[in-house]
């Protein structure tokens, strides 16, 4: 058995004092491929599923629907595994960046994002 790296274990503590979870106790978390910039979904966590993504390395989430922790790909075998993570600047939402096996989104599709197309009205970027 390997002792871990301490040097690269977060200090979950510290930064969960700079994340501001919404009134539900949860903040959204934007999933993105790391090597491609692909976004691939949303989910949304509350400090136990930050905490445990963070130190794991798998994305965990909290299903508001099921009213349960949820780590992606534990069911499915579409894996999320963890290369970084950034608050933004308010500290109310997280992006993490991941290797994504199969697919992300629960239609069997690789992103949540490419089913539907919404185009803006024509001429509104010009305004």
């Amino acid at each position: 058995m390997t002792t871990p790296d301490v040097t690269k274990i977060p200090d979950v503590d510290s930064i969960l004092t700079r994340v501001r979870f919404g009134a539900d106790g949860l903040m959204p978390a934007i999933i993105q491929q790391h090597d491609t910039r692909e976004v691939l979904m949303l989910g949304y966590m509350d400090a136990e599923a930050l905490r445990r993504t963070l130190t794991e390395g798998r994305v965990t989430f909290w299903s508001r629907s099921r009213q349960e922790y949820w780590r992606k790909g534990d069911t499915s075998g579409h894996v999320q595994y963890v290369h970084q993570a950034a608050l933004d600047c308010d500290g109310d939402t997280l992006l993490v960046e991941v290797d994504q096996i199969g697919a992300a989104c629960h239609t069997g599709d690789r992103t949540c994002f490419d089913a539907d197309q919404l185009d803006p009205v024509e001429g509104a970027a010009a305004e």
